[in-house]
């Protein structure tokens, strides 16, 4: 990625810790980097966990943004100072070790992929050497040193009262709400292709260190590790994103746009995700643009988690799971690219390698669909060709064909040779197209409805206690959510159907009057 930044034409970056923000007419125009002010038309702001960050070690507390780096206390003063709602969250995370002092012969290894599938669907294969994980267990003797060492561990001692991932429980806490289980498995993740640092996955803690090294050394494969650096947890303030747009943007000061843990998440993906819209979004602010790029929750779990965030705002650290996304049938990662791809060319955010290639798929896709829906078959061919359906007399095509178990491309290229010829990734897809394809054409309706009402803005600036009918309660939850479309207004706790009625009707109204 530092290649990549560095071959970027036009971008200029400076190393510097951004003390506060340029504040002007209402709007930021700025940052200040070491007493120098830097003029901009739109700021991101991705603190991760610098903000009056505070790390727990055992009884230690060490003012930092992580390990060896200061805090960003300024700038946590700053949004204090703007009358942004804040709080704090915490997250943790395991001890590095030296992967040298690991005994990996008494450890089970767990391979990649035989055929990794890349991120990218620019990569075509991939070519860097494939590594190992190793897989190793806590035991009654891991367990006891914990147990014995609980009223050390900063979040057992009251030292830390912010609320941390509900599903990255760190070690002690795994300890103690699950009594039951005398072991936790845990993956020993090699950091790089030339470093020898191991991630323990599964072994967060804010245990003093040497209570870590103990209890280390009771796991297989590693009776004689060495730290390379300790666990701990870490405290650190974000804001209540109901504070922002769907766009990702300050409500209160226009052109400031927050993405990541700032925003009360939790993890890499979801940091990055909302980095992508911030900086979109950012951009086109900075450029003049009035509207701003919003991602829908039916093409993208990025809809899903933002529409999340800024809706209903977040108790604990967020993070993106496939059971929050009512249409996650259509949210796959075979068509990620079909999904999303127009949007980025409509944005300006995508190269010509990038839309070469989506043109590509597109068409290589839908000359399958078009091929597999033109051959069909009677019930009584079928038999012929050792495929059992109803006897009905209707024709099947082969698209109908392969939603049907045990059926694929493979089962039905020997009756017809020509789909033999579709292109390894394209026959993936259109099998997974065929096989969802009568269920999510029963969620077209729901998504036809969800887009619809997308369509529907609520003026920024609406009085929704000059709303006739609509209950205190409504009027508070709508004032203070401030919802940008009657779709996240509909998913505010509280908003029955009558007060969305009673809003919609008073908005399509609302032009009426203006005009009378």
């Amino acid at each position: 990625m530092q290649a990549a930044i560095r071959h970027t034409a036009n971008l200029e970056v400076i190393e510097g810790q951004a003390e506060d923000l340029v504040v002007e007419g209402g709007a930021v125009g700025g940052i200040i980097v070491a007493d120098r002010a830097i003029q901009a038309g739109a700021v991101v702001v991705t603190t991760g966990t610098f903000l009056r960050g505070l790390i727990h070690m055992g009884d230690t507390k060490t003012p930092a943004g992580r390990m060896g780096e200061k805090p960003s206390v300024a700038l946590a003063e700053r949004l204090y100072g703007l009358g942004l709602r804040m709080g704090r969250l915490k997250t943790g995370t395991p001890a590095r070790l030296d992967g040298a002092s690991i005994v990996w012969g008494e450890l089970e290894m767990q391979p990649g992929d035989d055929r990794p599938v890349p991120f990218s669907f620019l990569t075509e294969t991939i070519t860097n050497r494939q590594i190992s994980c190793g897989i190793t267990h806590t035991n009654a003797a891991t367990h006891a040193i914990i147990k014995a060492n609980l009223g050390r561990s900063a979040m057992y001692s009251g030292e830390i009262k912010s609320v941390g991932p509900r599903y990255c429980p760190s070690i002690e806490d795994k300890v103690v709400r699950f009594a039951d289980r005398s072991s936790h498995q845990i993956f020993l993740e090699p950091e790089g292709l030339d470093d020898e640092t191991i991630y323990p996955n599964g072994l967060s803690t804010s245990l003093p260190a040497e209570v870590q090294q103990a209890f280390l050394q009771t796991l297989p494969g590693l009776r004689n590790v060495r730290i390379k650096r300790p666990g701990y947890a870490i405290e650190y303030d974000y804001v209540d994103p109901r504070e922002l747009g769907p766009t990702l943007e300050v409500k209160r000061l226009p052109r400031l746009f927050l993405a990541g843990q700032i925003n009360g998440t939790t993890g890499y993906e979801e940091a990055g995700a909302q980095g992508i819209l911030a900086g979109i979004n950012a951009a086109h602010r900075a450029a003049g643009a009035r509207d701003g790029v919003i991602v829908s929750r039916a093409d993208a779990y990025l809809g899903v988690m933002i529409d999340d965030l800024v809706t209903r705002g977040v108790s604990e650290p967020y993070r993106m799971f496939t059971s929050r996304a009512e249409y996650r049938l259509r949210l796959r990662a075979d068509n990620a690219d079909q999904r999303l791809t127009p949007l980025g060319l409509a944005v300006g955010c995508c190269g010509s390698a990038r839309q070469g290639a989506y043109e590509e798929k597109s068409a290589a896709l839908e000359n399958g669909r078009c091929m597999l829906e033109s051959l069909s078959l009677t019930p009584t061919e079928a038999a012929r060709n050792g495929i059992e359906i109803n006897r009905d007399g209707r024709r099947r095509s082969a698209f109908e064909l392969l939603s049907f178990p045990g059926i694929d491309l493979d089962r039905l290229a020997p009756i017809w040779p020509e789909l033999g010829g579709i292109a390894p990734a394209i026959r993936s897809q259109l099998e997974v197209d065929a096989r969802y394809a009568a269920y999510v054409q029963r969620q077209d309706a729901d998504v036809s409805a969800l887009r619809k009402d997308e369509g529907v803005l609520v003026p920024s600036d609406l009085d929704f206690t000059g709303i006739a009918g609509l209950s205190s309660e409504a009027q508070q939850k709508l004032m203070r959510h401030r919802p940008a479309t009657i779709a996240q207004a509909a998913r505010i706790d509280g908003i029955t159907p009558a007060a969305l009625m009673l809003l919609l009707a008073h908005i399509k109204k609302a032009p009426r009057r203006g005009a009378a």
